[in-house]
Formats: structure tokens, sequence, C-alpha cells
């Protein structure tokens, strides 16, 4: 093939119609293709929900009083194909102390749809604290008693915990 480009055989020109252009007879790059779009077309949202994992873990399962609750949510696509999940919110997921949203009492949630993307086996994790107290207000909050407590993370999706999108773990706060 060299030999014919070298000996000059070949006519190039981009002025004349009959002949190879320069640009037409380059090959061109492999065009980006979405990956992210063709997975969403060519795979069902019930399996891409099955496809992903939530789970919450605490470092301790017991705390003195005064003393913050670190948690850890993660969430991984064991999928090999990028895929995007709708949500009911904009907020993909949400965390719960005995099933009271981010611990407040207030609705802060707006009603929109969203979505959540995950790369190719991607791996998620999200780092939050609980400081031990309930908003009751805008401006109000309430330290909580001691006791057992239910710390739960889950997707923004209807019937998360029955599509294995929720998790939970308990802690128990001391008075001391």
């Amino acid at each position: 093939m060299r030999r014919i480009y070298n000996s000059g055989a070949l006519h190039r020109d981009d002025e004349e119609p009959q002949a190879p252009t320069e640009r037409g007879a380059q090959p061109q790059a492999a065009r980006s293709i979405d990956g992210q779009t063709w997975s969403d077309l060519l795979i069902p949202t019930w399996l891409r929900y099955r496809a992903v994992s939530v789970d919450i873990e605490v470092p301790q399962t017991s705390y003195p009083a005064g003393t913050e609750v670190p948690f850890v949510v993660t969430m991984q696509n064991a999928l090999p194909v990028p895929i995007t999940l709708p949500t009911d919110s904009p907020r993909p997921w949400t965390w719960y102390v005995d099933g009271v949203p981010e611990a407040s009492h207030v609705d802060s949630v707006p009603s929109e749809d969203g979505s959540l993307r995950f790369d190719r086996g991607e791996r998620k994790q999200f780092r939050r604290r609980w400081d031990r107290m309930f908003r009751v207000s805008d401006d109000e909050w309430e330290p909580a008693s001691a006791g057992e407590y239910t710390i739960s993370a889950g997707l923004s999706v209807a019937n998360a915990g029955e599509r294995g999108l929720y998790s939970e773990t308990t802690v128990s706060i001391s008075e001391r």
C-alpha cells in the first residue's frame, strides 16, 4: 500500500471532483458513542435498580452522650456498563434516623424528579454525621435521648426497601 501512495499513482486533489480528497482518504477516528444513553435504552429500569446495592456502616455500635455518630453510605453499580437510575427527587438519596429523613421533622425535599448516574462498576461513598439532634421546626432542634436508634439510607425511589436500595444499622446512645 505504501508504494502506491509514494509512487504518485494515486492522484489526490481537493479541487477535482473525481479524484479522492485528502480529507476523505484519511481514516476518521472512532466516533464517540454515548454509552450512558445506549445502556439506558437497552437495559430495563428494573434491571438497573437491581444492579445497584446500598450499604450503611458505622465505626461502632455504641456512642456516649455528647458525641456525633459518623456513618458511611456506599452505593455500587454491579454492571459493567454505565447506568442512570430515575429518582423521585432531585436529591437522589437520603438518610434517616428512626424513619425521620435527615433527622428533621421539617420537609425540605423537593417533589421533582431527578436521577443518579453510575459509571460502569462505580462505587460511590458518602460520609455523614448525625449530631444526635432532631429538627422540629425551621430553627429549633431537640437533642435525642439515650436509647437505641436506627440509622438508615436509601435511594429516593418508590419502594426502595423492597428493591434492595435501602440499608439500615442500629446504634445505641448511652447517657454518659
